[in-house]
């Protein structure tokens, strides 16, 4: 799925979805589910000075492309990290931003998931889900919300494609 970042007719989504985030010098970002770096690279870009993105992964393949991506760029504010989100070492409450695009669907425990990227958030905090109708994985946004809630977040932005959606999901301010 990480190709529709880049297909023309999508519109240029990852552009797109960065703008959405409000990413800003200073920040911090969890990519989860990174594959080769479509978004972390440019995310990394953004944030850049002072700021960081983790880029988390499954697959060595995938954070070895996303290396290379970012070197061939002149981007040196990424950090990978080989693990599933489940059970991957965060720092809590260091990120202000956490993507998770086309990539719930194929985390076997997403409560869990969803719990684990809450923590690692900073209150105020925002998890950004984009699902599109043509993934296999799709979820639909009534179970995205219901395991957010469960987790904490609280429903924000909601911008809706044209084959799908991107969801915001705050972490309350006055979050423990």
């Amino acid at each position: 799925m990480s190709g529709l970042l880049t297909n023309p007719l999508t519109g240029g989504a990852g552009a797109r979805l960065l703008d959405q985030l409000e990413l800003a010098p200073g920040m911090r970002v969890l990519d989860v589910g990174c594959g080769p770096g479509r978004l972390s690279v440019p995310a990394a870009e953004r944030v850049a000075p002072g700021g960081r993105v983790v880029a988390l992964d499954l697959q060595a393949a995938m954070l070895a492309k996303l290396s290379k991506r970012a070197t061939a760029r002149g981007v040196q504010n990424i950090v990978t990290l080989q693990a599933p989100i489940e059970s991957a070492t965060l720092e809590p409450e260091s990120f202000d931003r956490a993507l998770l695009a086309w990539v719930l669907g194929e985390i076997p425990d997403r409560a869990a998931a969803l719990q684990k990227i809450f923590a690692s958030l900073k209150p105020g905090g925002v998890l950004s889900v984009t699902e599109t109708l043509t993934d296999p994985h799709y979820q639909r946004l009534s179970t995205v919300v219901q395991l957010a809630e469960a987790a904490g977040f609280q429903r924000g932005q909601y911008y809706r494609g044209w084959l799908g959606y991107t969801l915001h999901l705050a972490k309350p301010s006055h979050a423990p």
